[in-house]
């Protein structure tokens, strides 16, 4: 069977669209199980396995006005990359519309969060990973995969990131982060506290107009999401995953989903990768529709 090249739905002319997919084939910066370039085009393989109804909400997707952008090129660099994906991402905010970033390793996440418009309204980010990655410098790349939580810091302030799911971490990024202030919520608090309350003492923290999702797929236990490059025990569930998308959607921005590397599994991780990005857009339009 061809492989579709598009994202299922996705049938709208790009001025027309409410979301903009986007496909980041790199992962240069992988550290250990190389791959993530392969997820974009797996991911828009798999969501067609859906049907556009959804049952929770009535919403039906070949009603949204969706536009699939394609891939970018493929970089040789991850400065190359951060400078391209600024300057790709930058007219789909301008435009009002919402970009569905599906990468790629997660250094393509903060040059998606760098090309939100500093006029526009306030923007707070939940970034859901099994790693703070919170590194200055990783490997000599201060643009590594390792420091992408670091580079959104940066751009939109300690007080609006924060951290949902975290349980891998080096010394140093937990005594650099005492003086710069990035919150954080681990998988341990989440399982103790369960994921509302957990959820509702992250989201406090982002009184922002909009927040920003940035979701590495290893956030969620490798038992559900095994295809990624670096995964990580005692993670998040994908319902963990879904309750944190729907909380957010009145407010959403974006959404990327990095790290699927789908040659380390039978295409769990894809379709799952594929449904949290229906379910996005679907809880976005529910959202809209019901104010």
């Amino acid at each position: 069977m061809e492989r579709p090249t598009t994202f299922a739905d996705a049938r709208a002319e790009r001025a027309e669209a409410e979301f903009v997919v986007l496909g980041v084939p790199f992962d240069r910066t992988t550290s250990f199980r190389p791959g993530a370039r392969f997820g974009p085009d797996s991911i828009r393989q798999h969501s067609w396995n859906f049907e556009s109804y959804d049952l929770e909400t009535g919403v039906d997707l070949s009603e949204v006005p969706i536009h699939d952008l394609g891939n970018t090129e493929e970089f040789g660099s991850a400065s190359a990359m951060v400078a391209s994906l600024r300057e790709e991402v930058r007219p789909i905010y301008r435009a009002g519309q919402i970009p569905i970033v599906l990468g790629g390793d997660h250094a393509c996440s903060p040059p998606v969060v760098e090309a939100y418009p500093d006029d526009g309204p306030s923007l707070g980010v939940l970034y859901l990973d099994a790693h703070m990655d919170f590194r200055s410098s990783y490997l000599g790349d201060d643009r590594s995969h390792a420091c992408s939580s670091r580079r959104i810091v940066e751009k939109v302030g300690a007080e609006r990131v924060v951290v949902f799911g975290v349980r891998s971490v080096s010394r140093e990024e937990i005594e650099e982060n005492r003086a710069i202030g990035m919150s954080y919520v681990t998988a341990h608090e989440i399982h103790k506290e369960g994921i509302r309350a957990a959820l509702d003492r992250a989201l406090h923290q982002l009184r922002t107009d909009r927040i920003y999702v940035s979701l590495d797929i290893d956030a969620i236990d490798p038992a559900y999401a095994g295809g990624t490059g670096t995964p990580e025990p005692f993670g998040l569930t994908p319902r963990d995953v879904k309750e944190a998308i729907d909380a957010v959607a009145p407010r959403l921005a974006g959404l990327d989903i990095m790290e699927v590397s789908p040659h380390y599994d039978q295409g769990n991780t894809s379709a799952l990768a594929a449904r949290i990005a229906r379910e996005a857009m679907v809880r976005v339009v529910a959202a809209r529709d019901h104010r």
